[in-house]
């Protein structure tokens, strides 16, 4: 099955992972920046959704991390159009780089909806299409961007969660939170903040399967740069940062 793709570049990722020690030191702000907008509330239930390598629980331990396929990192199985969860029994969601997976975006944040407790936080982590962004994601990138295509919010009437397939759309969180478009189908959700970051330390360190442009040891002076590119999110931003509550 086509899905299966995913499943071969998650082991690929974790390949490179360990071969990329500046990715942990990225990837481990990153998930900070997670961490520092999930919800107040007690008894805390954090769910992210298609885990990858399973990595967010180095900053987030109780994190309940969940993909399409059984791995040895991963606590469950879950499909984010069809959740296991109760209604109203998670505090917070966390997608990173998962939004652009979704065929039907509309879909899966009623999914999300569902099972999110009042208050719950919704915490997406997506390529932001920037002039940079556009040549990081729509060229060096082999996933497509995808700015022109149509988005089709909610799935067939007769469409089954089991029918997922492959699919992406890098653009897709950049076209639906930043543009005007789609802000009528997003009204039952509080925005909570929209973060625009440059990561040009991410971009520069090649991913997780191109080459890396700069040293280990040059990190810091990166990190530097990325404070300044966050100043020019409209030239440099890379990254997308969307919380999102739902409301009471």
């Amino acid at each position: 099955m086509d899905i299966d793709r995913h499943n071969i570049e998650i082991h690929q990722n974790k390949e490179h992972w360990h071969r990329k020690p500046v990715l942990s030191k990225i990837y481990t702000q990153f998930y900070r920046r997670i961490a520092d907008h999930l919800s107040r509330g007690q008894n805390r239930k954090i769910v992210e959704l298609g885990s990858g390598i399973g990595n967010l629980k180095q900053v987030i331990p109780a994190c309940i991390c969940t993909d399409l396929f059984p791995n040895p990192w991963i606590d469950q199985v879950e499909n984010a159009y069809c959740l296991s969860f109760q209604d109203h029994s998670v505090s917070d969601l966390v997608l990173f780089d998962v939004f652009h997976h979704l065929r039907y975006p509309g879909t899966a944040l009623e999914e999300c909806y569902r099972v999110l407790r009042p208050g719950g936080r919704l915490i997406l982590f997506e390529p932001c299409v920037s002039i940079l962004g556009r040549i990081v994601y729509g060229i060096l990138h082999h996933e497509p961007l995808g700015l022109h295509q149509d988005i089709e919010w909610f799935a067939p009437e007769n469409w089954k969660p089991e029918e997922i397939d492959y699919y992406a759309s890098q653009a897709n969180a950049w076209r639906i939170f930043i543009s005007e478009n789609f802000k009528d189908r997003l009204t039952h959700w509080d925005i909570v903040s929209i973060i625009r970051l440059s990561a040009l330390s991410y971009v520069a360190s090649g991913g997780f399967s191109k080459p890396q442009f700069y040293p280990d040891f040059a990190y810091p002076f990166m990190q530097l740069l990325d404070r300044i590119g966050d100043t020019m999110p409209y030239f440099f931003a890379t990254r997308l940062l969307v919380v999102m509550e739902k409301s009471t």
